[in-house]
């Protein structure tokens, strides 16, 4: 029983409080919130690179801070985390 009590508590810690999200979320810088929306949309990065006149590797520095700063692991959890966060509509259409 002890042990089950520990883990739950161990993974409660790792979630970050959704205040601290909402702060993180919004300190998001106006290109990161663009590239976002693109993502949410399904663009590629090459694609996202090409229509902001940007890098690939640019693109993925982004996405990579998104993601750190939203403390998410993958594109799935990032977007489920911006509409939480309602950083992207809820109807966006995925081309």
């Amino acid at each position: 029983m002890a042990k089950a009590k520990a883990k739950t508590t161990k993974r409660e810690t790792k979630k970050a409080p959704v205040s601290s999200k909402n702060h993180e979320a919004q300190a998001l810088t106006a290109r990161q919130k663009e590239i976002l929306r693109l993502v949410a949309q399904g663009y590629t990065n090459r694609e996202i690179g090409e229509q902001l006149n940007i890098s690939v590797r640019t693109v993925e520095v982004h996405r990579f801070n998104l993601m750190r700063r939203l403390r998410v692991r993958n594109v799935a959890q990032l977007l489920r985390q911006a509409l939480a966060l309602r950083l992207i509509p809820k109807g966006i259409v995925i081309k």
